[in-house]
């Protein structure tokens, strides 16, 4: 039996001469590439008869891959909300903003004041944003607190910060899109991964059906 202990698809082929492309002889060669190692004895069919992994061992490679697969699908699925949310920030809170009662003290306001809307405009408030955690407290800050409000708006007006783009909320724009930028990347390094354990787990279904035989 020793001497039938057959670990590359190169020393199978030497010993037996079987089909050189098809669904049986691509899933050979992955098992091969994975470091698995097979026993065969001649047979009357086209191939030979697999003696070792057994279908009872077979299933049990094909189990472990299964549940890193699942955990491989389930990250997917938690990136693909990452990425969802990430590129639905803005529009979600345009319609968040309306149940927000500062939302509408805001609007008031710039249309009673026209000070109040020149340093709203100023700093292009981002006060569709008022119903994020994050935003409310400066809105309310800015909307209710003149001193704070001027002061906001020298800053931006005048700050080397805001040189290039006189917008208080940028960074939300920006953590927006690195939140994009970094979903998308793991999205494709998993799409990658759940590509590759699928195709592992065909060829070893395909191995359970050949040690069957």
């Amino acid at each position: 039996m020793a001497s039938n202990i057959i670990s590359s698809f190169k020393a199978f082929g030497e010993k037996f001469k079987v089909p050189e492309k098809g669904e049986r002889t691509d899933a050979l060669k992955k098992y091969f590439a994975r470091g698995g190692v097979i026993s065969c004895v001649k047979s009357n069919n086209a191939w030979p008869k697999l003696i070792y992994p057994s279908p009872l061992r077979i299933r049990a490679q094909a189990k472990e891959l299964e549940t890193i697969l699942a955990q491989y699908e389930a990250r997917q699925k938690d990136w693909k909300k990452k990425l969802g949310d990430a590129k639905s920030y803005h529009s979600r809170h345009q319609i968040l903003k309306l149940k927000e009662p500062l939302y509408w003290q805001h609007k008031a306001k710039e249309l009673s004041d026209s000070d109040y809307r020149q340093d709203s405009k100023s700093v292009s408030l981002p006060v569709h944003l008022v119903a994020d955690p994050k935003w409310k407290p400066m809105i309310k800050m800015f909307v209710n607190n003149i001193e704070y409000r001027k002061n906001l708006s020298e800053t931006v007006q005048n700050s080397v910060v805001y040189k290039n783009d006189k917008k208080v909320a940028k960074y939300a724009d920006e953590l927006q899109g690195f939140r994009s930028d970094m979903s998308e990347a793991q999205l494709k390094d998993l799409g990658k991964k759940i590509s590759e354990m699928q195709g592992q787990i065909r060829a070893l279904q395909m191995m359970e059906k050949w040690a069957k035989e």
